[in-house]
């Protein structure tokens, strides 16, 4: 079950949250502003995350001054900035009354590009190589599970956060996955494949896995909120 609606009922109910975001007010700082910095923060993830796959791969270390678990921690680290800026642009937004359609639609644009700037870093990065269309098929189901929800509004439905993966599930599987490639940055083969004669070119690192991952939910989900909202029509 997607996060999303969870996640953002829980933020709404937290005076602690509220708090921060009346105190960002005080100095200034807008829900548009927020939403132009949580892009700005997926930038910097991609970039990292391509970094990392690209001076992990080169056998010359000159390829880049920065190791690749540093370009990987790094990357987590922007992308935890991006899900709490994400997170908080709504809450500062209902906070000082200024709740409009316009950052709403502001909001989620910048939300599909930050979408494709952090996991196509990671594709491009060649953490799916040589199987990088898994990485192709993760994004057109990321971008049509958010479209789908989004369509459903479009067409007098409620917008639909529910399904498999929402995106802050997939922030939080991003980010375990980034752990794990610190701790383990080695491939690691898929079981049962022996027998096909694959297991020696399907193996990937967790970030690998994790779009082979989001190419299965991620489309799936989109599949559902299509079915939930035709249902509806």
């Amino acid at each position: 079950m997607a996060l999303d609606s969870l996640l953002r009922a829980s933020l709404n109910k937290s005076e602690l949250v509220r708090r921060f975001a009346r105190s960002l007010a005080v100095v200034g700082v807008s829900p548009n502003l927020l939403s132009v910095l949580s892009l700005f923060f997926a930038a910097l993830a991609g970039l990292s995350f391509f970094l990392a796959g690209k001076s992990s791969s080169s056998s010359s270390s000159s390829s880049s001054p920065l190791s690749p678990l540093l370009l990987l921690l790094g990357a987590g680290v922007f992308v935890c900035l991006n899900a709490v800026l994400d997170a908080l642009d709504g809450v500062l937004a209902r906070e000082i009354g200024n709740a409009s359609r316009r950052g709403d639609f502001l909001d989620h644009v910048l939300d599909r590009y930050s979408d494709v700037f952090i996991v196509g870093g990671i594709v491009l990065g060649g953490f799916a190589d040589p199987w990088w269309e898994v990485g192709v098929v993760a994004i057109v189901g990321i971008l049509l599970s958010s479209y789908l929800g989004t369509q459903a509004q479009a067409v007098g439905l409620k917008r639909v956060y529910g399904g498999l993966v929402g995106r802050a599930d997939r922030l939080l599987i991003i980010l375990a996955a980034t752990l794990l490639t610190l701790l383990y940055p080695h491939p690691i083969p898929a079981a049962g494949l022996r027998l096909l004669n694959l297991s020696s070119s399907f193996s990937f690192s967790f970030l690998g896995w994790t779009l082979v991952l989001f190419a299965v939910l991620c489309n799936a989900t989109a599949l559902q909120r299509f079915f939930y909202a035709w249902r509806r029509l």
